[in-house]
């Protein structure tokens, strides 16, 4: 069993930032790729940016520049900082861990249960 946990939503003016992070628990052997997706009311999830177990990233258009993400193997845990947050970034963000498993396709996807982010004045 994997338990995957954000924390550090919450209400920020457009300009501000925040910062959420993402641990994942359990039984793991290893973790091949981390990530931040979002989703709003009517729209499907969507992704944010990943990053693998050796550091290669891949971050939406939209936010690129602007947020980053950086992870702490040791502590199967990454990080998101949001700098010049906007009101279109207003989301539920859901973070992904794709944990190793030994049987193709050699990887299990756990999803947390998501931190709602709302910029507004």
């Amino acid at each position: 069993q994997v338990h995957v946990v954000e924390s550090g939503g919450g209400l920020v003016q457009p300009g501000g930032s925040l910062r959420l992070s993402c641990t994942a628990s359990g039984n793991i052997f290893g973790i091949n790729r981390m990530g931040w997706y979002r989703q709003t009311p009517g729209k499907q999830r969507e992704l944010v940016v990943t990053i693998t177990n050796v550091g290669g990233t891949n971050y939406e258009d939209s936010v690129q520049g602007r947020f980053t993400i950086s992870r702490d193997n040791a502590k199967n845990t990454v990080y998101l900082q949001m700098n010049s947050l906007k009101p279109e970034d207003t989301a539920v963000y859901y973070c992904n861990a794709n944990v190793f498993d030994p049987r193709p396709p050699y990887g299990m996807d756990y999803w947390g249960t998501g931190t709602l982010v709302t910029v507004s004045s």
